[in-house]
């Protein structure tokens, strides 16, 4: 129960809950197996929120189900399986939009950031990121306009089923390879992912070295975040808290408590070491 999506920013595995939403998941398998999803745009990209894409036409207006793609547009959409209701509470979550009145198609989106409550009575979670969170964090610093549409492509380059326990439904033709794009598909988007965009153009060497630590310490911490090992990607320790990396490993407790107790009074010291 479990797909890889190929992006132009890498890759991510996501676990479907197919005990939970059966319609949902082989809806979204199915739109999988017949590489619907290649090469749509994730057009709507709101930092720490949500990632938007499955829609060919890139605007949020577009997609069809997978019944819609077998029996023309009265079946455009399905109602959504509304219990049990599933909480958006993590990064990675996966999600059907809900286009209204609780019906579905094939646009989805996956949250960026942690706690998204809100999200549970309007729209219906079905799956769960397990693998490639780095990419997500590529995708959630991704530059966007103030309509949340990123300056630079990014798209579903192809999914692969890696386990789908549903029956094919009957007449469901699956494509040999990938089908050629289609027209609206090749005028959306704006800056080609493949396009080179010098973000160093004026940077002094020192500028250049400062901004990429900066990056990738962002990007640790990030990732830390998201699998819960630190609560927020900007937390911080109190002011009268000090922390010491790299130590000498016969460095001792009470080592430390006199070095820095020439500074004043020392309430606590406590060295942490890798098991």
């Amino acid at each position: 129960m479990s797909v890889v999506i190929e992006t132009t920013l890498g890759d991510f595995t996501v676990d479907l809950f197919t005990d939970i939403k059966p319609r949902m998941c082989l809806n979204f398998l199915k739109l999988c197996k017949i590489k619907a999803y290649n090469l749509c745009l994730f057009y709507y990209v709101e930092r720490d929120f949500i990632a938007q894409t499955g829609d060919p036409t890139g605007t949020g207006r577009g997609g069809e189900s997978i019944y819609g793609k077998m029996y023309g547009e009265q079946a455009r959409f399905f109602e959504a399986e509304e219990m049990p209701k599933l909480k958006h509470l993590k990064p990675g979550t996966l999600s059907m939009v809900n286009v209204g009145n609780n019906m579905l198609g094939s646009q989805f989106f996956i949250t960026l950031g942690e706690n998204l409550e809100y999200l549970d009575g309007e729209h219906f979670a079905f799956g769960q990121v397990v693998e490639g969170l780095d990419t997500l964090l590529k995708i959630n610093e991704t530059i966007c306009d103030d309509k949340h549409i990123p300056y630079q492509d990014i798209r579903i380059t192809h999914t692969v089923v890696l386990d789908d326990p549903f029956d094919d439904p009957a007449g469901l033709e699956v494509p040999p390879m990938s089908p050629e794009p289609t027209k609206e598909i090749l005028e959306s988007g704006r800056i080609a992912p493949d396009e080179d965009i010098n973000e160093n153009y004026g940077r002094t060497a020192e500028e250049i070295e400062e901004a990429l630590r900066e990056k990738e310490a962002k990007a640790r911490a990030t990732i830390l975040e998201m699998i819960g090992d630190i609560p927020d990607v900007d937390a911080a320790p109190p002011e009268n808290v000090l922390f010491i990396c790299k130590l000498n490993p016969v460095t001792t407790d009470d080592d430390l408590m006199i070095i820095f107790s020439r500074f004043g009074k020392i309430n606590c010291c406590e060295i942490i070491r890798d098991k």
